[in-house]
């Protein structure tokens, strides 16, 4: 709790200078660390500006907030979650500007075998929402356990959560300001249902009001804890394809729905997919086989044709550390052994399907993998 404490006053006084703060956060691993070397931190991070090496000499102020913090966290019942934390969204920690620390409130993992973020504008047409039913009708069917994750804003945002929903997949909503509010007010009773089926997230404290540049940098969030963003509609210029770039940035898949040419909310998507900024997409099925994401039915049919263990399964090198990381420590859920073993979620979530077609390790319900002997 100390060390949390710590955290939550660093990410209050370096807002202006959120990047080097990072760094210094990366590289002595916690708020209380920056604070116990504030008088060194050039030492740590020799380009450490002069304005932000003042700015982290007096702490009391920002400590004092921290307090308050806490007590609004432990009175709702709001998960911290620091970097390095194991349930803090491991795709997201891999990129050069994820969050100090986040605030979620809600029931779904972060680290789940699949994440899609799910964007677009918020002047949705008939043809948009249609677009997000169909699709989300059709990978309920074809791959049941995927996470979606978008912005509870008005229009393709809304539109996406309420789909999840309906099918049955979690889903979470990245806030552009604290857990004390829920803006639009029009969605405070999906996100009430969201937090029982997925959740909100949000990297503000509280009294933190929904300002332009939060939700700017909200869509990073939305980019980076999520393997593929996929763009449904969009004017030619918008928040869907900022969101987009940033997804491209991370070195992560993008897709786009195409629309009818000159209508105004297809413009960003057509546009995207002409200059290969974004794959087309054209259903679910699109998705899956460009993500080569095999579904539960795929493997329990191959499983019933009879893929057995073999007695000498050939396992390469990265296999061979999961198997002794899972000897040594048991069942293991996937962000753990991502950390551990030092491999890339997305990476991860193939290997070990792999794994488990040789008969090698089962993966269980909430994301653990078992090793079997």
């Amino acid at each position: 709790m100390n060390n949390l404490l710590y955290d939550i006053a660093l990410t209050r006084m370096t807002g202006f200078n959120f990047q080097t703060a990072l760094e210094l956060y990366r590289s002595l691993g916690s708020g209380k660390a920056v604070y116990d070397n504030r008088q060194n931190l050039r030492d740590v991070l020799p380009d450490c500006s002069y304005r932000l090496v003042q700015s982290l000499q007096d702490w009391s102020l920002a400590l004092a907030r921290a307090e308050q913090e806490l007590a609004f966290i432990e009175k709702h019942g709001i998960a911290t979650l620091p970097l390095g934390h194991p349930d803090y969204p491991q795709r997201l920690a891999e990129t050069p500007d994820a969050p100090i620390l986040l605030y979620y409130l809600g029931s779904a993992g972060l680290n789940q075998s699949h994440v899609i973020s799910i964007v677009g504008t918020r002047h949705a047409t008939t043809y948009g929402q249609d677009l997000i039913r169909h699709f989300a009708e059709e990978l309920k069917a074809l791959c049941p356990d995927v996470l979606i994750v978008s912005g509870l804003a008005y229009g393709i945002d809304i539109c996406a959560h309420r789909q999840a929903l309906k099918n049955g997949f979690e889903t979470v909503g990245v806030l552009a300001h604290g857990l004390d509010e829920i803006y639009p007010p029009h969605h405070r009773e999906t996100a009430k249902e969201m937090i029982g089926q997925g959740g909100l997230l949000s990297e503000y404290m509280s009294e933190t009001r929904a300002e332009k540049l939060n939700f700017v940098r909200r869509n990073r969030i939305v980019a980076g804890m999520a393997d593929a963003t996929v763009l449904v509609e969009s004017a030619a210029k918008g928040g869907g394809l900022i969101t987009c770039s940033m997804a491209q940035s991370y070195d992560r898949q993008v897709f786009a729905f195409p629309g009818a040419i000159g209508a105004p909310y297809s413009e960003g998507c057509n546009n995207l997919i002409r200059d290969n900024g974004a794959a087309l997409l054209t259903s679910a099925a699109d998705l899956v086989a460009a993500m080569e994401w095999q579904t539960d039915a795929q493997l329990q049919q191959a499983k019933q044709k009879g893929i057995e263990r073999t007695l000498f399964p050939t396992l390469t090198e990265e296999e061979q550390s999961i198997v002794r990381l899972l000897d040594e420590s048991g069942d293991l859920q996937q962000n753990i052994i991502a950390v551990k073993a030092n491999i890339p979620i997305g990476r991860l979530t193939a290997l070990l399907f792999e794994m488990e077609m040789k008969g090698v390790v089962r993966l269980m319900a909430g994301g653990t993998c078992h090793l079997l002997k």
